[in-house]
């Protein structure tokens, strides 16, 4: 993959299939009005992972943004989720023909289990993945992963699945780390990617973050993400508005120091830090 001359040199991870995945990437969650703007705008900036899935009922809109930017598809790197109301074989393979059919591609670069639903299906984690496996070993899907699985759900699938799970996207920002679950998943040779980077906006209201930033002239927010950059996670700020795009994307002309870093860190809440659902109690299906 290459960066736009006029963009900032974000950095790529290796995942374990030897495909390259951009640290910093845009996400689509919640963002259905105004979806196809917001996109064009995140790649006009300089974005090239674009992060959605079919619960956000946002693909179409995605794939047509895409499609209409004339950016090589090899240049960029699509990762969208299994819906919890299609996790038997049959529904998950047409909902997936459908994402692709809705992105304008015949692949996606990742391709997720969206929750692991202990509740629901009688707590199978298994077949799901089974159906992903499928999809990557057609090469429909060039990386598949789980969002949201604890480590006891990950440890079903690295015992019962064929292939281990190259992604884990979950809850991870400074008021919750999720630093057991991140030091499991990188001993089992698998990504984090962190979700709510920001924690649902908290942190760019933090003061403490804000004194960090006025060292350096960014934000409290510019601060969590970086922060998160260096930990090495995968992150993907989600915004409408393009110059709060820009500002999220402006995470390389500085960087925190150990002392800044641990500031940061002390910033960790425990459970109590948690701002999304757990994942052994969430089993809606939508």
């Amino acid at each position: 993959m290459t960066t736009p001359a006029s963009a900032a040199p974000i950095p790529y991870l290796p995942l374990p299939t030897g495909a390259l995945i951009p640290q910093l990437g845009f996400g689509t969650y919640k963002v259905t009005e105004g979806v196809y703007e917001a996109v064009t705008s995140a790649l006009a900036l300089g974005y090239r992972h674009i992060d959605t899935a079919q619960m956000y009922g946002n693909e179409a809109e995605v794939g047509r943004a895409i499609a209409d930017s004339g950016i090589p598809r090899e240049e960029l790197f699509i990762t969208s989720k299994l819906n919890n109301d299609v996790h038997k074989p049959g529904p998950a393979r047409e909902a997936f023909a459908a994402t692709l059919r809705d992105l304008r591609t015949d692949y996606v670069d990742l391709f997720l289990i969206h929750w692991p639903l202990p509740g629901l299906y009688g707590g199978d984690l298994l077949m799901p993945w089974r159906v992903l496996e499928e999809f990557y070993a057609a090469g429909q899907a060039r990386a598949i992963g789980l969002s949201n699985f604890e480590r006891h759900h990950v440890e079903v699938i690295l015992e019962g699945g064929s292939v281990v799970p190259h992604v884990n996207q979950f809850e991870a920002h400074p008021y919750f780390p999720n630093n057991e679950l991140r030091t499991f998943c990188w001993r089992q040779g698998i990504v984090t990617e962190a979700w709510s980077p920001l924690a649902r906006g908290k942190a760019a209201q933090d003061q403490r973050l804000a004194a960090i930033g006025e060292a350096h002239g960014v934000s409290a927010a510019q601060v969590a993400l970086r922060w998160a950059l260096q930990r090495g996670d995968i992150i993907f700020p989600k915004s409408v508005t393009p110059a709060r795009q820009a500002e999220n994307f402006d995470l390389f002309a500085f960087s925190l120091s150990a002392d800044e870093m641990a500031v940061v860190d002390s910033l960790d809440e425990g459970e109590k830090g948690r701002v999304g659902s757990h994942p052994d109690t969430m089993n809606r299906i939508r």
